[in-house]
This record gives C-alpha cells, structure tokens and sequence, in this order.
C-alpha cells in the first residue's frame, strides 16, 4: 500500500505528533508497504531526516494552549503539494492534526486519495475550532476516516466536529526503554533519583514539582530531582529556585532520543505534574516501560494510563502538598517502587508500536473498503483481500 503520513508541525523538532508519525511509519515500512512523511522542516532535507520525508516549507513558532506550535503558514506550497500527489497517487493519505494550518488543509484540498485525520489535541484549539468551524467543515468532510488518539482527544474534537471516530492509542517502542542499559554514573551515589521528561512549558506544570521536592527535601534530604527537556524556566520556577535555594536540582535540557532511555534508567522515580490539555500520557508509557513507578497529576489524558496505587500515584493537579506526599512515600519504600515499576511494564505491552500499526492499518482497510477502492500491493503478504 501506498501511503503519505502528513504532519503540520517541524518534523527537526521533537514533539509527540512528530514522534507519532516516525514510528507509525517505521512499522508500516517494516511490514512492507510504502510510506512517505510530508512536513515542514526548519533543517535541510539532508540534514536529520530519514529519506521517506518530503519537505514543504519552513515552519515559524506559533503560540498555541499554553505550548507552541511550529508551522509553515505559507500557501506557496499549494503548486509543490498538487506535483507530489499527483506523482505519488497514494492510497492512503494520513493527517495528523487535519485541521491544522497550512499543510494538512492544503493536502486535504487537492486530495483524490482516501483521507484519514487523526486528531491527537486537547488543546490550543478550542477558540480557533469554534471561530472558524464553519470555514473548516468542508475540509473536515474530505476525511473518509477520523481517528482520536484518547477519549480526551475524542471529546474535544466532537464537541465541534461531531462525527463517527476510531480511538487508537498512540504507541511506544516498549523494547527501547525496557533494554537493560548502564544507568548515567554520574547520579549513581544512593540518591534517590526523581526524573521529570517535559518540555518546560508552564502547562507541564514543573513548577509545582519544585515546589513539591522541596517540600519533600526537608524529610528526605538524599533525594535528587533530575529534569530532561528542551525549553526555558518561567518566572515562578525561577523563584521558586531561588526562595527555596533548592539544592540537587539538575537541569539537562533536551537530550537525543538515544540517551533518553539511560535517563529513564537512571530515575527511581517518574513525575508528571502537567496541570491540563493533555491528550495522552506517551511519557508516562515510556517510564512504564523501563519499569519505574509513576507520579502523575489526576488529569484527562494522563489518568486513563495510570491505575492509581497500582502502576503509580494520581495527585490532584496544582497541588504541591499532595505532590510531595505521593512521592516521599515512594521514596520511603523501595519495595513499593519496584511492585509498581513490574505492573507498570505489564501496562506498556498494550501500547507497543506493532499493536498500535496493525489498528491503524486495519482501519485504513476499511476505510478503503468503504470508498470501493483496492489498495496497490506493496511486497506485503495479504491476510484478507484488501491486505
């Protein structure tokens, strides 16, 4: 099958869409089908992309629910989208965040495939889809096929786009982070090792973790709170550094997704404090995966993932107090930390990447039988007729 996966986003910078669709196609790829991603980028096409990406304009930062989003707002690319369909003929053509300017809506306007969206936000929209529903109710009805990546997603996107949709989780590469690696042997000193993976951006909400460890260092002072993500300090995190004059706070910034799995390996503990618009939890799966308990904020999006007392802690959001109580008393038991870690590996299995694929590809068969239309076959053994 012939298949274009379509991002709106900089496919150089990280981000979980972008995570989404590299691994969906590296699944799809493995199981014999062509596949070509359609981005913008802001590197050159040589530089950090795999051969499969197509690239289509330069993406600039745009504020979005509290994070930003990096597009390419130009409609110069309506004349080099037109080409590229026409040469390709895809099947399938997949779009993450249909909805999206520019690239989505110009793909899903010149389009003579079968369209699937998947919608991953529950954020950053809300105004936009209710200002200019109507505008974009045209484009929404190309989609053959809509997929929701959470019940939080679905929710969101049907409040104003009513409609039929197919729930698929996003995955994880579970084996990644479940490898047995060396942890980083600069925190190995008897620390108790607390990580946080986020973007610093204030809805990750990593100012009330501080605010929590230090609640927390006073009783527990051999612990160490390690933050892994790209981004600045917002003004309260600042003062709170400094009013506190927090000690064994590491600040690593981003790190390549080959030595994330080592800091994952590293932590004893994982915590999540985003405080909303979260519409699935990957790095709460991640953290499963390499066997450590989670601490997470009992928000839509995250508290789908975790069984509260089971895989990890649910804390109510914002609440610094509850924060530090859920983490000293992980702190205090490290057979509790393990119980939790070895259910938590359990968990991620369902959200393996050869799981997710197979839903996917399952859908876009369907959605093909529905339009009548009979996939090319691309080195792949059929399981049915439109296999």
């Amino acid at each position: 099958m012939k298949i274009a996966l379509v991002s709106p986003y900089d496919f150089a910078y990280p981000g979980g869409v972008t995570s989404h669709i590299s691994n969906l196609s590296r699944e799809l790829i493995r199981t014999g089908h062509q596949v070509k991603i359609l981005a913008p980028s802001s590197v050159p096409p040589d530089a950090l992309l795999p051969d499969e990406v197509i690239r289509l304009g330069r993406p600039v930062p745009v504020p979005s629910g509290g994070s930003v989003a990096r597009l390419c707002l130009s409609l110069w690319l309506l004349p080099q989208v037109r080409e590229i369909l026409r040469r390709e003929q895809f099947d399938i053509i997949h779009l993450h965040e249909p909805l999206a300017p520019f690239l989505p809506l110009l793909v899903l306007r010149l389009s003579t495939s079968v369209n699937v969206g998947t919608f991953h936000a529950f954020h950053g929209s809300t105004r936009v889809y209710f200002a200019s529903r109507r505008l974009l109710r045209p484009s929404f009805q190309r989609l053959h096929g809509r997929i929701a990546v959470s019940p939080p997603a679905l929710q969101f996107v049907s409040k104003y786009f009513p409609s039929e949709y197919r729930v698929i989780p996003n995955g994880i590469d579970v084996d990644r982070f479940a490898k047995e690696i060396t942890p980083l042997p600069e925190f190995q000193d008897g620390k108790v090792n607390i990580l946080f993976v986020g973007r610093l951006e204030k809805r990750k909400g990593l100012k009330y973790l501080l605010g929590a460890f230090g609640r927390l260092k006073w009783d527990h002072p051999n612990v160490r709170l390690i933050v892994v993500g790209p981004g600045n300090l917002d003004r309260d995190s600042y003062r709170i550094l400094g009013e506190r004059n927090l000690q064994d706070v590491v600040f690593v910034g981003g790190v390549s997704q080959e030595m994330l799995p080592r800091y994952y390996r590293t932590a004893d503990i994982c915590c999540f404090p985003a405080t909303g618009k979260e519409s699935f939890g990957i790095v709460l799966l991640e953290a499963m995966a390499a066997g450590k308990p989670v601490v997470a904020s009992d928000i839509d999006g995250y508290n789908g993932l975790v069984t509260h007392g089971v895989d990890g802690w649910l804390f109510k959001r914002k609440d610094e107090v509850a924060l530090a109580t859920a983490l000293a008393r992980l702190v205090e038991s490290p057979d509790l930390r393990q119980e939790m870690g070895r259910r938590g590996i359990v968990k991620a299995q369902g959200y393996r990447w050869e799981r997710v694929a197979r839903q996917v590809m399952d859908y876009y068969e369907e959605t093909l039988a529905a339009r009548g239309r009979v996939p090319a076959l691309v080195g792949v053994q059929p399981t049915h007729p439109l296999a």
